[in-house]
């Protein structure tokens, strides 16, 4: 029985993709399964891909199609993975060996999201930073939510979750195809819609920092997109909530979570694009979701309905 199956997507990774998939050949277990698909690749990657396939025909599944981008490669690998938990790797990145070994004790107990942690390397393996966050035991994947939302910079990242593939089924999820950060708009609700959810303490993705990988690139115009895609998929959220008939408590979570990242991404914006930015936020009266606990958040509240420029300038001041 395959247990787990990690999709790579891969588009023009011949520098970095021997190293990915021998890092989950390394976990050298019959329960595993290799889901790459190659995304319009151009360079030697398919080259590469038969290669690993033919001396490992019982692990690697492959599949080749045109380009449609990561969003899209992701949703069919989905499909075409028969393991009962999915793992999305980026083919830039590679996995610790002791990842499998240490998160199949939790798939045997049946929980359906395990969460592990991140650290940013550079193309040498040196250490660049060890992401941290939370870590709890087994709880519901609302009350998951409820720990992370405010505190895991890392939260929407799909690489750091061991997920039952069974979420993705029965609430119909998939990644939305044709945004920048698709990853927003859906890892906050795998989270919500898992039964049972641990999160550890345990380095498990190597995040390679380096300029040539597609995801990493970075322009202006992309920036605006990911920051308008981010509006885009608030919107889809509430529909989702009302939807799913997500409860109350979590639902306000959700929004605040959704809120407090797209004011961040106002920062992002250049001064025309900025204001416009900003009067979408307040048409959506996303203001009301922020909730103050304390004193002082009811002040930061108060500075914030007067004005987003200055609340955000009174963040860097407090950083």
């Amino acid at each position: 029985m395959i247990k787990l199956s990690i999709i790579i997507p891969v588009f023009n990774a011949e520098k970095t993709l021997r190293r990915c998939l021998d890092s989950v050949l390394q976990q050298k277990d019959d329960e595993l399964e290799i889901v790459v698909i190659n995304d319009g690749s151009k360079d030697s990657s398919d080259k590469i891909i038969k290669e690993y396939k033919e001396k490992n025909p019982q692990t690697i599944s492959y599949y080749k199609k045109q380009n449609t981008g990561v969003a899209d490669t992701r949703n069919y690998g989905i499909k075409k993975a028969k393991g009962q938990y999915i793992m999305f790797l980026d083919s830039d990145d590679y996995i610790d060996a002791h990842l499998y070994s240490i998160v199949k004790q939790y798939m045997k107990k049946n929980i359906e999201l395990i969460k592990f942690k991140l650290q940013r390397i550079d193309e040498n393996g040196n250490i660049l930073e060890k992401v941290d966050g939370p870590i709890f035991e087994t709880t519901t994947g609302e009350e998951g939510f409820k720990n992370l939302y405010a505190l895991d910079v890392l939260l929407d990242s799909p690489c750091i979750y061991i997920i039952k593939k069974e979420i993705f089924m029965r609430n119909k999820l998939l990644f939305n195809v044709g945004t920048e950060h698709e990853d927003f708009g859906l890892i906050p609700f795998v989270i919500v819609f898992a039964k049972t959810m641990i999160s550890i303490d345990f380095y498990g993705y190597e995040y390679v920092q380096s300029n040539g990988s597609i995801t990493r690139n970075n322009n202006y115009g992309k920036t605006k997109k990911k920051a308008y895609d981010a509006l885009k998929q608030y919107d889809e959220a509430l529909v989702k909530i009302e939807k799913h008939n997500i409860n109350k408590k979590t639902a306000d979570y959700l929004k605040t979570y959704y809120t407090n990242a797209i004011l961040l991404k106002t920062e992002t914006l250049e001064n025309k694009d900025q204001k416009q930015y900003i009067k979408e936020i307040k048409k959506r009266k996303m203001l009301k979701n922020i909730r103050p606990n304390n004193i002082r958040q009811v002040l930061r509240k108060i500075i914030l309905l007067l004005s987003i420029k200055q609340y955000l300038k009174l963040r860097k001041k407090v950083k």
